[in-house]
């Protein structure tokens, strides 16, 4: 069984931009080439996960009933373009809370391996941020960056963290994975 976890936000849909969240399901909109990247890893045999930070849950600019139904819907859509995302994890806690599940600390990977009874040694954490590297190397994963989201190539030299792959997107990454 091979597992992957992909970031949501930036990877899996349109980055809302530094500091702003996807607060409806008006405003949910998918990469382009993004399910057909998790059918291709599903049709592969991986089990994948998302693990993603929805501090706007916390903060109060929207409400975990809302996040709930653009999940369920992502979750159709994939599901309808021949993906399965096996569960996703979702970090609601602000910064300041502390907890241990806000990325870059790796308690959302660590759940799901917890749960799901497997070893986060050579698991693929796919994200689109220097946080989702960081949150890999913390789990004992290996990263992949996409550069759909939020990092931009012409930053690299201010990475606090080197990416083990990058690739210009999911369909990407998801092509080199099952090669």
């Amino acid at each position: 069984m091979k597992f992957l976890f992909l970031d949501r936000d930036g990877v899996i849909n349109k980055y809302p931009g530094d500091r702003l969240y996807v607060t409806s399901l008006k405003k949910f909109r998918f990469l382009p080439q993004a399910k057909k990247a998790i059918g291709l890893l599903t049709k592969n045999g991986f089990k994948i996960f998302v693990a993603s930070n929805q501090a706007g849950i916390g903060k109060g600019v929207y409400a975990r009933k809302t996040l709930d139904a653009i999940t369920a819907k992502m979750l159709q859509d994939i599901e309808h373009a021949g993906g399965r995302i096996t569960k996703v994890y979702y970090c609601t806690h602000h910064k300041e809370a502390g907890c241990a599940c806000r990325k870059p600390k790796p308690g959302l990977l660590k759940q799901a391996a917890r749960e799901f009874k497997f070893s986060l040694k050579g698991v693929y954490f796919i994200g689109d941020s220097i946080r989702d590297v960081l949150t890999a190397q913390a789990a004992g994963c290996k990263s992949i960056l996409v550069l759909t989201g939020k990092e931009k190539p012409a930053n690299r030299k201010h990475w606090e963290a080197k990416p083990d792959l990058i690739f210009k997107d999911l369909l990407a990454a998801a092509k080199f994975l099952t090669r």
